[in-house]
């Protein structure tokens, strides 16, 4: 009788990540940025609760996204910072560079063309791409604007893996399909439309102004919580009796 293949190594791990759910990614990211910073003050060791009210996350929720990549500390010491850091870096992909190609360079684009901090934490912007004719051939950090056209090229050439779209919503689902033809397979959408892609590519989309929404909701909230509960922009709640001489909630 024949034996099944055994799974590998790199299988269990695929599955180990496929586990992970995504808020739990997210604080991943958060956490190795504070790693980062504690370990630039000659901190080498943090508890969770240390580590937790650092992120602004619960101890509880910490050490259970912890746990997610093996990592569980030591009793009565709590996290080796360099040890958590390289565990970090290897769940979330970053024991190696991803290069990235930027497509759009006006004014959004060109802030983060010119952003230092991608390249320090292992996503070098190697690739700049417009349309703009007084655009295309300038220089932005040594790197020179290429035209759109180029994409497929630059990208291979380049081994890009991620793309940032931070063109005008009508030029960007061209731009996606372009990058996803080069076999780019992650996207940074920084456009106002939706992008259509095929389910092997990942695209996480950042709409500054939603985010400004969600924060004016929290800021009205706040407002609201702070007025006399009886009221409600100035007009009396009166609440209904329960027939039992007491108030409904």
């Amino acid at each position: 009788m024949t034996k099944p293949p055994h799974a590998g190594s790199a299988d269990v791990a695929a599955a180990r990540l496929r586990s992970i759910p995504e808020a739990s990614v997210a604080r991943l990211a958060v956490y190795l940025r504070m790693l980062g910073e504690l370990a630039e003050q000659g901190a080498e060791t943090v508890s969770s609760d240390e580590l937790a009210a650092a992120t602004g996350v619960n101890p509880a929720k910490l050490r259970k996204d912890l746990s997610y990549i093996g990592s569980y500390g030591i009793r009565g010491v709590g996290y080796e910072i360099a040890a958590l850091v390289r565990q970090l870096e290897r769940t979330l992909g970053l024991d190696h560079l991803r290069a990235v190609a930027l497509v759009g360079v006006g004014n959004l684009g060109h802030a983060l063309a010119g952003y230092s901090g991608f390249g320090g934490r292992g996503f070098p912007v190697t690739a700049l791409f417009d349309v703009d004719p007084d655009l295309v051939g300038i220089h932005i950090n040594g790197i020179v604007v290429e035209h759109v056209r180029a994409i497929p090229q630059v990208c291979a050439e380049r081994e890009v893996t991620i793309g940032m779209i931070a063109t005008p919503g009508p030029a960007a689902q061209g731009v996606c399909d372009l990058l996803v033809s080069s076999g780019v397979r992650c996207i940074l959408n920084f456009a106002p439309v939706v992008l259509q892609v095929p389910h092997e590519v990942e695209v996480r989309k950042v709409d500054l102004a939603v985010e400004l929404q969600i924060l004016a909701f929290h800021v009205a909230r706040k407002h609201l919580a702070g007025q006399d509960p009886a009221t409600v922009n100035g007009h009396v709640i009166e609440h209904a009796s329960n027939g039992s001489g007491g108030m409904l909630p």
